[in-house]
């Protein structure tokens, strides 16, 4: 019998780095994970360390070439966005990469929009909003005006997806998925770079643009290997649903943040879209995806670590706790917001958090249900129910059974759906470089797909 052939793809994420080889059916057959301690840039902030992860990539790919134990087809690579790698006239990376929270002076951001705003014309055309390094087209605008001798050095700047793929193929080049991300390099009206792009001359250091499927065919130790041209790891994640989806839907991808995503939208965002913070994300084939966040996970932590004190309760109790109608019920027929968020501000939120309640398990409900109801505030954001009533959540929170019947309850006019699959990201990677359609079972086998119905109020 033949060797199986595989896809690779290498998952970058701020914290753990992942290597996967996925089988035809994309089922996952071998994967590893690393992690590495960040550099400092010349300012003292924490960076990825480009040139170790480098070592590490070169490594897996070739202990995994030299075992000859699969048969390998095809390499491609998802990564975080908003991270730019410089380049130098050799090739060779010229500056840390800086990572997307170090803060840059409030005087870069205002000479910026004083020289191309109004500040909501240009987010909304860029689908973009102002947030700093964030914002990789900001990044590029900083390095030029504040620190232009080393900027005349840069030949090439790639972004993260398009750099891990240089490392393998030599060959750099630009794709929309990272371009199109709240970076402000985009005009989604025009459909090509913002004239400011072209105003400051970036233009010549952003490498040719090529669609997120192209792929350059290589050949290792006499392996003829398709190598993909990276993908940003929120596109990657939603491209499975994209294509193994029967109806339009919204997903919310949940974590840390939590994203609602809607790739079904016609037009661009307008001045109040970018008011209620909805961003551009961008599908592979260039179309623009409307999307709201919310820090929710982070928020939902810091509020457990607070009621697990108030209570005096262990720390993993809330992930034992399911739904309970009759709390819910005696929760809501008074209800009050008691909750003061820290993450982010809501109007109904008081000046102070007040517990009234004697067990953790009514405090936990009533955490769920408020954080529940600002989360439809976000879904609705991108959500045009007329068009689309399917619901996919994925993440952390699809676990949550609160969270999920209370989505379904509020939302009762939708199909609410959870999937689990811990690699949205990399199974992305592997079909966008890869020439196989997805068949209609796929979400159900590789998702776990379930569907829940709203709860009958007695």
């Amino acid at each position: 019998m033949g060797k199986k052939k595989v896809t690779a793809v290498f998952d970058i994420g701020k914290t753990n780095k992942k290597f996967f080889l996925f089988d035809e059916n994309y089922e996952e057959v071998h994967r590893e994970y690393r992690q590495f301690k960040n550099k400092v840039d010349e300012e003292n902030h924490p960076c990825e360390d480009i040139e170790d992860l480098q070592v590490w990539l070169k490594s897996v790919f070739e202990n995994t070439i030299n075992l000859n134990t699969y048969d390998l087809q095809a390499l491609n690579f998802s990564t975080y966005g908003a991270s730019l790698v410089h380049l130098d006239e050799h090739g060779n990376p010229l500056l840390p990469m800086y990572s997307y929270t170090k803060p840059i002076p409030e005087k870069v951001t205002k000479s910026f929009f004083a020289k191309y705003g109004p500040n909501e014309q240009l987010l909304a055309l860029t689908g973009s909003d102002d947030a700093g390094l964030l914002n990789s087209g900001m990044q590029l605008y900083w390095l030029k005006h504040y620190k232009p001798d080393i900027f005349k050095k840069i030949k090439i700047s790639l972004h993260l997806p398009q750099y891990i793929s240089y490392v393998f193929t030599g060959v750099p080049v630009s794709e929309y998925t990272s371009l199109g991300s709240h970076t402000l390099l985009w005009n989604y009206q025009k459909k090509d770079y913002h004239d400011w792009v072209y105003k400051e001359g970036f233009h010549k250091i952003l490498a040719p643009l090529v669609p997120s499927e192209t792929s350059i065919n290589m050949n290792y130790n006499g392996n003829r290997i398709k190598v993909g041209v990276g993908i940003h790891d929120s596109s990657a994640a939603l491209l499975p649903y994209i294509r193994g989806a029967k109806e339009k839907f919204v997903l919310v991808s949940t974590g840390t943040w939590s994203i609602a995503f809607n790739p079904f939208i016609n037009g661009n965002l307008s001045e109040q879209d970018i008011k209620n913070d909805c961003i551009n994300y961008m599908r592979i084939n260039g179309k623009p995806v409307k999307a709201s966040r919310i820090f929710l996970g982070n928020e939902y932590k810091l509020q457990i670590d607070f009621l697990n004190k108030h209570y005096g309760v262990e720390k993993d109790r809330h992930k034992k706790l399911e739904f309970d109608f009759d709390t819910f019920f005696e929760i809501n027929k008074d209800f009050v917001h008691l909750f003061r968020w820290q993450s982010f501000s809501d109007e109904n939120m008081p000046d102070k958090t007040d517990i009234p309640y004697n067990t953790f398990e009514h405090a936990y409900h009533h955490l769920m249900i408020e954080l529940t109801m600002i989360q439809v505030k976000i879904i609705k954001r991108v959500m045009d129910d007329r068009v689309v009533n399917n619901l996919y959540i994925d993440g952390g929170f699809a676990d949550n059974d609160i969270y999920v019947k209370l989505l379904a309850h509020y939302l009762r006019n939708t199909q609410v759906m959870t999937t689990d699959s811990a690699l949205g990201s990399s199974i992305g990677a592997a079909i966008a470089v890869s020439d196989q359609k997805l068949n209609s079972k796929f979400l159900n086998k590789n998702y776990a797909l379930k569907k829940h119905v709203p709860f009958v109020i007695k």
